[in-house]
Protein backbone atom coordinates (compact mmCIF):
# COMPACT_ATOMS: atom_id res chain seq x y z
CA UNK A 1 0.00 0.00 0.00
CA UNK A 2 1.48 3.26 -0.80
CA UNK A 3 1.62 5.65 2.17
CA UNK A 4 0.58 9.38 2.36
CA UNK A 5 2.13 11.96 4.60
CA UNK A 6 -0.60 13.03 7.42
CA UNK A 7 -1.41 16.73 7.67
CA UNK A 8 1.92 18.95 8.65
CA UNK A 9 3.54 15.85 10.30
CA UNK A 10 6.61 13.34 9.07
CA UNK A 11 4.17 10.34 9.03
CA UNK A 12 3.38 8.89 6.14
CA UNK A 13 0.20 6.52 6.82
CA UNK A 14 -1.07 3.52 5.04
CA UNK A 15 -4.57 4.52 3.45
CA UNK A 16 -6.32 2.74 6.33
CA UNK A 17 -5.43 1.89 9.34
CA UNK A 18 -6.71 -0.57 12.23
CA UNK A 19 -9.75 0.81 14.58
CA UNK A 20 -9.75 -1.05 17.85
CA UNK A 21 -12.54 0.39 19.00
CA UNK A 22 -15.26 -2.32 19.40
CA UNK A 23 -11.73 -4.58 20.55
CA UNK A 24 -12.43 -2.50 23.69
CA UNK A 25 -15.06 -5.39 24.81
CA UNK A 26 -18.47 -5.69 26.41
CA UNK A 27 -20.06 -3.86 29.30
CA UNK A 28 -19.37 -0.17 28.86
CA UNK A 29 -21.34 2.28 27.20
CA UNK A 30 -20.55 2.71 23.66
CA UNK A 31 -19.69 -1.09 23.38
CA UNK A 32 -20.50 -3.93 20.56
CA UNK A 33 -21.08 -6.72 22.81
CA UNK A 34 -18.54 -8.83 24.13
CA UNK A 35 -14.98 -9.79 22.56
CA UNK A 36 -12.77 -12.24 22.37
CA UNK A 37 -8.96 -10.64 23.10
CA UNK A 38 -7.35 -13.45 21.22
CA UNK A 39 -9.04 -12.73 18.22
CA UNK A 40 -8.30 -9.27 18.62
CA UNK A 41 -4.58 -9.41 18.92
CA UNK A 42 -5.10 -11.98 15.81
CA UNK A 43 -6.78 -9.99 14.04
CA UNK A 44 -3.93 -6.39 15.22
CA UNK A 45 -1.53 -9.00 14.28
CA UNK A 46 -2.78 -9.67 10.23
CA UNK A 47 -3.49 -6.06 9.56
CA UNK A 48 -0.09 -5.30 10.15
CA UNK A 49 1.28 -8.66 8.65
CA UNK A 50 -0.80 -7.40 5.53
CA UNK A 51 0.84 -3.99 5.40
CA UNK A 52 -1.16 -1.30 7.45
CA UNK A 53 0.94 0.81 9.46
CA UNK A 54 -1.15 2.59 11.70
CA UNK A 55 -3.75 1.81 14.82
CA UNK A 56 -6.12 4.41 16.38
CA UNK A 57 -7.93 4.02 19.36
CA UNK A 58 -8.73 5.66 22.76
CA UNK A 59 -8.79 5.66 26.10
CA UNK A 60 -12.07 5.12 25.99
CA UNK A 61 -12.60 2.34 24.65
CA UNK A 62 -13.36 -0.66 27.10
CA UNK A 63 -12.50 1.42 29.55
CA UNK A 64 -8.56 1.12 29.19
CA UNK A 65 -8.92 -1.88 27.84
CA UNK A 66 -8.89 -1.63 24.07
CA UNK A 67 -5.12 0.35 25.11
CA UNK A 68 -4.43 -3.15 27.01
CA UNK A 69 -5.10 -5.40 24.24
CA UNK A 70 -3.25 -3.03 21.15
CA UNK A 71 -0.29 -3.26 23.65
CA UNK A 72 -0.75 -6.90 24.47
CA UNK A 73 -0.77 -7.65 20.47
CA UNK A 74 2.64 -5.59 19.69
CA UNK A 75 4.66 -7.47 22.21
CA UNK A 76 7.05 -9.47 20.10
CA UNK A 77 6.65 -7.52 17.15
CA UNK A 78 10.24 -6.50 15.36
CA UNK A 79 8.90 -3.04 14.67
CA UNK A 80 6.04 -1.37 15.63
CA UNK A 81 3.39 0.83 13.63
CA UNK A 82 1.94 4.38 14.65
CA UNK A 83 -0.21 4.26 17.50
CA UNK A 84 -2.61 6.86 18.06
CA UNK A 85 -5.08 7.52 20.94
CA UNK A 86 -7.42 9.76 22.20
CA UNK A 87 -8.03 11.70 25.21
CA UNK A 88 -11.20 13.49 27.01
CA UNK A 89 -13.34 10.90 27.83
CA UNK A 90 -12.80 9.93 30.98
CA UNK A 91 -15.00 7.11 33.49
CA UNK A 92 -15.26 6.70 37.32
CA UNK A 93 -15.10 3.31 39.30
CA UNK A 94 -18.57 2.65 38.46
CA UNK A 95 -17.50 2.91 34.77
CA UNK A 96 -19.81 6.29 34.18
CA UNK A 97 -18.43 8.55 31.60
CA UNK A 98 -17.68 12.03 32.08
CA UNK A 99 -16.08 14.23 29.68
CA UNK A 100 -12.89 16.74 30.66
CA UNK A 101 -10.19 19.03 28.89
CA UNK A 102 -8.62 20.79 31.98
CA UNK A 103 -4.50 20.32 32.11
CA UNK A 104 -4.53 17.85 35.45
CA UNK A 105 -7.30 15.72 34.02
CA UNK A 106 -5.87 15.34 30.49
CA UNK A 107 -2.00 14.55 32.01
CA UNK A 108 -4.14 11.99 34.24
CA UNK A 109 -4.91 10.43 30.60
CA UNK A 110 -1.74 11.04 28.67
CA UNK A 111 0.43 8.96 31.53
CA UNK A 112 -2.47 6.61 32.08
CA UNK A 113 -2.52 6.05 28.05
CA UNK A 114 1.42 5.52 27.81
CA UNK A 115 1.33 2.81 30.80
CA UNK A 116 -1.53 1.08 29.27
CA UNK A 117 -0.42 0.74 25.86
CA UNK A 118 3.55 0.20 26.86
CA UNK A 119 5.30 3.27 24.92
CA UNK A 120 7.34 6.01 25.66
CA UNK A 121 5.70 8.15 23.06
CA UNK A 122 2.18 8.06 21.93
CA UNK A 123 2.31 8.94 17.38
CA UNK A 124 -0.52 10.44 17.49
CA UNK A 125 -2.50 11.88 20.31
CA UNK A 126 -6.07 13.74 19.78
CA UNK A 127 -8.97 14.94 21.53
CA UNK A 128 -11.77 12.98 21.41
CA UNK A 129 -14.73 15.36 21.33
CA UNK A 130 -14.83 19.23 22.11
CA UNK A 131 -16.56 18.80 24.84
CA UNK A 132 -17.04 20.91 27.53
CA UNK A 133 -16.50 23.51 24.52
CA UNK A 134 -15.50 26.44 26.68
CA UNK A 135 -12.88 23.91 27.65
CA UNK A 136 -11.06 23.16 24.30
CA UNK A 137 -8.25 26.00 24.28
CA UNK A 138 -7.06 24.78 27.62
CA UNK A 139 -7.35 21.11 26.35
CA UNK A 140 -5.24 22.03 23.30
CA UNK A 141 -2.91 24.57 25.34
CA UNK A 142 -2.05 20.93 27.47
CA UNK A 143 -1.51 18.80 24.13
CA UNK A 144 0.86 21.59 22.98
CA UNK A 145 2.77 21.23 25.93
CA UNK A 146 2.66 17.56 25.99
CA UNK A 147 4.13 17.46 22.65
CA UNK A 148 7.42 19.68 23.87
CA UNK A 149 7.77 17.57 26.34
CA UNK A 150 8.30 14.89 24.11
CA UNK A 151 5.02 12.68 25.83
CA UNK A 152 3.63 12.77 22.37
CA UNK A 153 4.98 13.31 18.46
CA UNK A 154 1.98 14.98 16.88
CA UNK A 155 -1.09 16.36 17.91
CA UNK A 156 -4.82 16.58 16.53
CA UNK A 157 -8.48 16.33 17.42
CA UNK A 158 -11.80 14.18 16.33
CA UNK A 159 -15.37 15.78 16.11
CA UNK A 160 -14.20 19.16 15.65
CA UNK A 161 -16.43 21.46 13.47
CA UNK A 162 -14.23 24.55 11.39
CA UNK A 163 -14.98 26.85 14.13
CA UNK A 164 -13.47 25.05 16.68
CA UNK A 165 -10.62 23.95 14.54
CA UNK A 166 -10.05 28.09 14.03
CA UNK A 167 -10.12 28.73 17.95
CA UNK A 168 -7.31 25.72 18.21
CA UNK A 169 -5.39 26.59 15.33
CA UNK A 170 -4.64 29.82 16.79
CA UNK A 171 -2.53 28.03 19.91
CA UNK A 172 -0.95 25.49 17.75
CA UNK A 173 -0.70 23.91 14.25
CA UNK A 174 -3.24 21.12 14.41
CA UNK A 175 -1.86 18.12 12.49
CA UNK A 176 -5.29 15.90 11.64
CA UNK A 177 -8.83 15.87 12.01
CA UNK A 178 -10.61 12.68 13.04
CA UNK A 179 -14.62 12.88 11.22
CA UNK A 180 -16.99 10.57 10.79
CA UNK A 181 -17.27 9.98 7.25
CA UNK A 182 -19.04 7.61 4.76
CA UNK A 183 -21.94 7.00 2.19
CA UNK A 184 -24.67 7.42 4.68
CA UNK A 185 -22.91 10.23 6.89
CA UNK A 186 -21.38 12.79 4.62
CA UNK A 187 -22.17 15.86 6.22
CA UNK A 188 -18.21 16.80 6.60
CA UNK A 189 -18.18 16.69 2.61
CA UNK A 190 -20.02 20.99 2.51
CA UNK A 191 -17.12 22.88 4.96
CA UNK A 192 -15.20 20.73 7.49
CA UNK A 193 -13.02 18.36 4.43
CA UNK A 194 -12.36 21.92 1.99
CA UNK A 195 -11.38 23.90 5.58
CA UNK A 196 -8.42 20.83 6.22
CA UNK A 197 -7.65 20.76 2.74
CA UNK A 198 -7.02 24.82 2.30
CA UNK A 199 -5.24 24.29 5.84
CA UNK A 200 -3.02 20.95 5.54
CA UNK A 201 -4.60 19.41 8.13
CA UNK A 202 -4.95 15.63 7.56
CA UNK A 203 -8.15 13.78 8.01
CA UNK A 204 -8.13 10.06 8.66
CA UNK A 205 -12.10 9.24 8.80
CA UNK A 206 -14.11 6.90 11.10
CA UNK A 207 -16.85 4.74 10.42
CA UNK A 208 -16.22 4.72 6.60
CA UNK A 209 -18.44 1.60 6.34
CA UNK A 210 -20.89 2.88 9.14
CA UNK A 211 -20.14 0.84 11.54
CA UNK A 212 -20.50 -2.73 9.59
CA UNK A 213 -23.38 -1.53 8.57
CA UNK A 214 -22.10 -1.42 4.42
CA UNK A 215 -20.11 -4.91 4.46
CA UNK A 216 -23.06 -6.98 3.48
CA UNK A 217 -23.33 -8.69 6.10
CA UNK A 218 -25.82 -6.78 7.95
CA UNK A 219 -29.37 -8.12 7.63
CA UNK A 220 -32.61 -7.09 9.26
CA UNK A 221 -32.53 -10.51 11.43
CA UNK A 222 -28.66 -9.98 12.29
CA UNK A 223 -29.30 -6.37 13.63
CA UNK A 224 -32.62 -8.41 15.80
CA UNK A 225 -29.91 -10.22 17.02
CA UNK A 226 -27.09 -7.77 18.00
CA UNK A 227 -26.19 -8.22 21.53
CA UNK A 228 -28.14 -5.70 24.31
CA UNK A 229 -25.08 -3.93 24.97
CA UNK A 230 -23.96 -3.18 21.18
CA UNK A 231 -25.08 0.45 20.62
CA UNK A 232 -25.98 0.03 17.09
CA UNK A 233 -29.28 -1.53 18.35
CA UNK A 234 -30.19 2.27 19.04
CA UNK A 235 -28.53 3.85 16.19
CA UNK A 236 -30.91 5.36 13.59
CA UNK A 237 -28.94 4.39 10.69
CA UNK A 238 -29.81 0.52 11.57
CA UNK A 239 -33.44 1.39 12.01
CA UNK A 240 -36.34 1.30 9.45
CA UNK A 241 -36.80 3.83 7.66
CA UNK A 242 -33.59 4.12 7.01
CA UNK A 243 -32.19 0.61 6.90
CA UNK A 244 -34.05 -0.37 4.21
CA UNK A 245 -32.86 2.62 2.02
CA UNK A 246 -29.05 2.14 3.72
CA UNK A 247 -29.13 -1.84 2.57
CA UNK A 248 -30.70 -0.78 -0.77
CA UNK A 249 -27.22 0.95 -0.80
CA UNK A 250 -25.08 -2.00 0.27
CA UNK A 251 -27.31 -3.28 -3.01
CA UNK A 252 -25.10 -0.85 -5.22
CA UNK A 253 -21.72 -1.41 -3.58
CA UNK A 254 -22.29 -5.25 -4.43
CA UNK A 255 -22.73 -4.51 -8.03
CA UNK A 256 -20.11 -2.95 -7.95
CA UNK A 257 -17.34 -4.89 -6.22
CA UNK A 258 -18.44 -8.12 -8.00
CA UNK A 259 -16.61 -6.92 -11.28
CA UNK A 260 -13.69 -6.36 -9.29
CA UNK A 261 -13.67 -9.44 -6.73
CA UNK A 262 -14.17 -6.54 -4.28
CA UNK A 263 -16.58 -6.96 -0.76
CA UNK A 264 -19.09 -3.82 -0.40
CA UNK A 265 -17.03 -2.87 2.68
CA UNK A 266 -14.15 -2.54 0.39
CA UNK A 267 -15.98 0.10 -2.17
CA UNK A 268 -17.47 1.93 0.54
CA UNK A 269 -14.13 2.82 2.39
CA UNK A 270 -12.80 3.07 -1.59
CA UNK A 271 -15.47 5.79 -1.95
CA UNK A 272 -14.18 7.46 1.26
CA UNK A 273 -10.58 7.59 0.22
CA UNK A 274 -11.86 9.08 -3.51
CA UNK A 275 -11.90 12.61 -1.66
CA UNK A 276 -8.67 14.34 -2.22
CA UNK A 277 -8.79 15.75 1.52
CA UNK A 278 -8.62 12.27 2.88
CA UNK A 279 -5.59 11.20 4.35
CA UNK A 280 -6.81 7.49 5.27
CA UNK A 281 -9.55 5.63 6.71
CA UNK A 282 -9.94 3.70 10.38
CA UNK A 283 -11.05 0.48 9.24
CA UNK A 284 -12.34 -1.60 12.71
CA UNK A 285 -12.09 -5.45 12.32
CA UNK A 286 -12.95 -8.22 15.41
CA UNK A 287 -11.11 -11.28 13.46
CA UNK A 288 -8.34 -12.03 11.30
CA UNK A 289 -11.12 -12.86 8.43
CA UNK A 290 -12.28 -9.69 9.00
CA UNK A 291 -9.33 -7.94 7.90
CA UNK A 292 -8.90 -10.14 5.03
CA UNK A 293 -12.62 -8.78 3.90
CA UNK A 294 -11.48 -5.15 4.19
CA UNK A 295 -7.55 -5.16 3.37
CA UNK A 296 -7.83 -4.18 -0.53
CA UNK A 297 -10.04 -1.21 0.02
CA UNK A 298 -6.11 0.49 0.73
CA UNK A 299 -5.01 -0.09 -3.19
CA UNK A 300 -8.57 -0.30 -4.73
CA UNK A 301 -10.05 3.10 -6.53
CA UNK A 302 -13.27 3.91 -8.23
CA UNK A 303 -13.66 4.57 -11.67
CA UNK A 304 -16.11 7.65 -12.34
CA UNK A 305 -18.82 5.23 -13.91
CA UNK A 306 -19.06 3.86 -10.70
CA UNK A 307 -18.53 6.63 -8.57
CA UNK A 308 -21.48 8.52 -11.04
CA UNK A 309 -23.71 4.97 -9.93
CA UNK A 310 -23.24 5.77 -6.47
CA UNK A 311 -24.10 9.39 -7.01
CA UNK A 312 -27.26 8.86 -8.35
CA UNK A 313 -28.25 6.45 -5.74
CA UNK A 314 -27.22 9.72 -3.18
CA UNK A 315 -29.27 11.89 -5.22
CA UNK A 316 -32.33 9.39 -5.71
CA UNK A 317 -32.65 8.32 -1.86
CA UNK A 318 -31.08 11.14 0.56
Amino acid sequence: MQTKQLGNSELHITPIGFGAWAIGGGGWAFAWGTQDDQESIAAINRALDLGVNWIDTAAIYGLGHSEEVVAQALKGRSSRPYIFTKCSMIWDEKGEIGRSLKTDSVRREVEASLRRLDIETIDLYQIHWPNPDSDIEEGWTTLSKLKDEGKVRYIGVSNFNVEQLKRVQEIAPVTSLQPPYSLVKRDVDKEILPFCKENNIGVIVYSPMQSGLLTGKMTPERIANLPDDDWRRKSNEFQEPRLSRNLKLVEVLQHIGQQHDRSPGEVAIAWTLNNPAVTAAIVGARNPKQVEGIIGAGEFRLNQQELDEIATFLRENP
